[in-house]
């Protein structure tokens, strides 16, 4: 996959679609007949995407410009977030277990249950992966940022009064997260080696309630879709 494409889900009619970064036209659409609901690329050339309503993880190929349906993974139920941890898949639920690494071949190598002694989230809903492989939870039932291992142990939780309903969350460095305060119609700037959350991007940036985001490392760029939108803002990251 170029690094001038996006992979992005387009809900309401059930497609992933590969879009232009640098002109908006839609490259190739796939449809899927379910809801996708987010997406996490697995390496270049292919990607998973969360069909939340059906259960289900769909695997697709990336050749170029065209998507193609790979393998389905049947998930323990109604899938939210997705990324990567190394060759396997860490989604979360929002009924137990709350979260799962899998493989792609769809066995639960790793569980994080919504009960007993673990009991830690109350509606994990995006996740993403830094670069060394750390995995970053956002909790919008207590506005918290989780960070946790590739075998799903707590390493630390972050709190803040900006953090209003957490939503997209994605890594520029390991020393600085970009998390959607949906709410606070604002992008935050986590930084853990000072355990400080800033303000990057609000209302006078044009900022409507961000639902998730993406950065690109080759031209320090954040893309972030408002809800119930049919557009992407362009942000530079300085």
């Amino acid at each position: 996959m170029s690094q001038d494409t996006l992979l992005v889900c387009n809900g309401s009619e059930d497609k992933v679609e590969l879009v232009s970064s640098q002109t908006g036209e839609v490259l190739s659409q796939l449809e899927l007949k379910a809801v996708a609901w987010r997406v996490c690329l697995v390496g270049r050339d292919r990607a998973a995407v969360a069909l939340p309503l059906i259960q289900k993880v769909q695997l697709i190929k990336i050749n170029g410009n065209i998507l193609a349906k790979d393998k389905v993974l049947k998930v323990s139920d109604n899938v939210c977030g997705i990324t990567t941890s190394g060759d396997n898949l860490v989604v979360t639920y929002v009924k137990q277990p709350w979260l799962e690494v899998i493989s792609t071949d769809g066995k639960v190598l790793h569980q994080f249950h919504s009960t007993g002694k673990t009991q830690h989230f109350k509606y994990p809903d995006f996740i993403t992966t830094s670069p060394d492989g750390t995995l970053w939870v956002s909790d919008q039932g207590n506005n918290t940022i989780t960070k946790m291992d590739a075998s799903l142990t707590i390493l630390q939780t972050f709190t803040s009064p900006l953090l209003d309903l957490p939503r997209g969350i994605t890594v520029v460095t390991e020393d600085e997260i970009l998390v959607c305060s949906y709410k606070n119609n604002s992008i935050l700037l986590l930084q853990p080696s000072t355990n400080t959350i800033s303000t990057l991007l609000g209302e006078d940036d044009g900022m409507k309630p961000p639902f998730s985001l993406t950065y690109c490392p080759q031209e320090r760029k954040i893309f972030v879709a408002p809800v119930v939108t049919d557009s992407i803002k362009v942000f530079k990251f300085t």
